[in-house]
């Protein structure tokens, strides 16, 4: 198997994270060669590490996928956020035209019917803006951690995307909750009262239930699908399909 030099780069970046705390972690991307984009859900992970940026005013861009279906508490949350640490979040929101034709196809909801509507209507109003938000940028940094879900277990800190054409980094990817709850304790961070409903994993409102005891984090996203490793696209490629017209030219 040949080892692009994407994957070389990762690999040295990974070994090199390792051994950093969070502030650490970023900084070090921050101060690589090329654009580093971090997009937020607004979950209580990214939170962590949007206040890790904010408060050491790390040159990382932030951005969120405004999907037009979140729930009006996270939405409340972004405004929230960049007050208290004086950022920019931009919002990437999908096209209309790809919206319209989503509806004409499936119906608004018509993620309910099957697996392929669903992963439909995540393509229109994640992946599509997603390939916006990360246009020109070398490095990708997200909230993933290792115990998010069996699917995540093996998250590395640093990864090759070569789909993408750039480096993905995870700087939460050896942290527990345990400790993310700590830190937002210690340090004041905002965060989703969503999550003290029983909303440890938060995407669309129509797409996210609160958690029953036992269950695992993610459990509540997509809950009427069986697969167990069911994920929307953004970081399993092969979960994603687009079964609708290109309509814009954000694909």
């Amino acid at each position: 198997m040949t080892t692009s030099p994407l994957d070389a780069t990762a690999k040295a970046l990974n070994e090199a994270l390792e051994g950093l705390d969070l502030a650490g972690r970023l900084a070090l991307v921050a101060d690589l060669e090329g654009r580093a984009v971090f997009t937020t859900s607004l979950g209580i992970e990214d939170q962590v590490i949007t206040a890790a940026i904010g408060e050491n005013k790390l040159t990382v861009d932030i951005a969120t996928l405004q999907t037009g279906r979140l729930f009006n508490e996270t939405v409340a949350l972004i405004d929230k956020t960049e007050e208290t640490y004086g950022i920019l979040i931009k919002r990437f929101h999908p096209e209309s035209a790809d919206v319209d034709a989503y509806a004409a196809q499936y119906g608004a909801n018509g993620f309910y019917d099957s697996v392929e509507a669903r992963h439909a209507c995540c393509d229109v109003r994640k992946l599509k803006p997603l390939a916006r938000a990360l246009e020109g940028a070398s490095y990708w940094v997200t909230g993933l951690r290792r115990g998010q879900s069996g699917n995540r277990a093996a998250t590395p800190f640093a990864e090759a995307d070569n789909e993408r054409g750039l480096i993905k980094i995870n700087p939460l990817a050896d942290w527990d909750i345990e400790t993310i709850r700590a830190y937002v304790t210690a340090n004041g961070v905002p965060v989703n009262p969503l999550h003290a409903r029983g909303y440890p994993s938060i995407g669309c409102e129509p797409c996210t239930r609160a958690i029953k005891p036992g269950e695992p984090e993610r459990a509540g996203r997509w809950w009427w699908e069986n697969d167990e490793k069911r994920e929307c696209g953004l970081h399993v490629p092969e979960a994603a399909t687009s079964a609708i017209p290109n309509t814009s030219s954000a694909a």
